[in-house]
C-alpha cells in the first residue's frame, strides 16, 4: 500500500469532496422538501451519506474486481430509478401545495428514503475502490477522507437549505426534485 504523505491527504480529499456533490445535491433537496424536518432526521442524512460514501469505496478496493463489471452495468439505471422517483415524489408534492396551500403534504422524508438516496449517490465511489485497489492506495487513507469531506460537505447544506426552503417554499421543492431527477440522469448517463 501507497505511504500517507501530504500529497495523498490533499488527493484524498480532492476525491472525497468530488463524490461528495451528489450526497450534498440529495441533501440540498431533502432539506428544501422538508425545512421542519426534526434534527435526528437531518442529522442521518451527513450521517448515511458519510458512511455509505466511505463504506464503498472500501468495498470495492478489497472485493471490487470480481463484481465490478456488474456494478458498473447496473449503477446508473437503479440511480435513475431511485433519484427520479424521489425527485419526482417531490415535484408532484410541490405543485399540489403550490396549486392548494392549505392542503400540504403530510408525506414527509423517511429514514428508508435516507437509505435508498445515500446508496444510490454513493454507487459511483464503489468503482473509485475498485480503482484504488489497482492503484496500491492506501484505503484507509482514501475511504477515511471520502467519508469526512461527505459528512462536511452534507452538513453544510443542511444549513443552506434551511435558508433557502425559508425564503423560496415549495418553489425551492421543486428545483430539489428537479436535481434529484438530473442526477439520476447524469449517472445513467454517464
Amino acid at each position: 500500500m501507497m505511504g500517507f504523505t501530504l500529497a495523498n491527504l490533499i488527493e484524498s480529499l480532492f476525491l472525497g469532496i468530488a463524490l461528495a456533490m451528489d450526497a450534498m445535491a440529495v441533501t440540498l433537496s431533502n432539506t428544501l422538501c422538508e425545512p421542519d424536518m426534526p434534527p435526528a432526521k437531518k442529522l442521518a442524512m451527513p450521517v448515511l451519506f458519510a458512511l455509505f460514501q466511505m463504506a464503498m469505496p472500501i468495498a470495492g478496493f478489497f472485493g471490487g474486481t470480481l463484481i465490478a463489471p456488474i456494478i458498473e452495468a447496473y449503477a446508473g439505471i437503479v440511480s435513475l430509478a431511485i433519484l427520479a422517483f424521489v425527485g419526482g415524489k417531490m415535484i408532484v408534492e410541490a405543485v399540489r401545495e403550490l396549486r392548494d396551500p392549505e392542503a400540504c403534504s403530510t408525506t414527509r422524508l423517511t429514514y428508508a428514503t435516507i437509505l435508498a438516496e445515500a446508496v444510490a449517490t454513493s454507487i459511483d465511489a464503489f468503482v473509485v475502490g475498485v480503482s484504488l485497489a489497482a492503484s496500491g492506495a492506501n484505503i484507509v487513507l482514501y475511504g477515511g477522507m471520502i467519508g469526512v469531506a461527505t459528512f462536511a460537505c452534507c452538513l453544510a447544506m443542511l444549513f443552506a437549505g434551511r435558508r433557502l426552503g425559508a425564503r423560496f417554499g415549495s418553489h425551492a421543492q421543486v428545483a430539489g426534485g428537479i436535481v434529484l431527477i438530473i442526477i439520476g440522469l447524469k449517472a445513467f448517463i454517464g
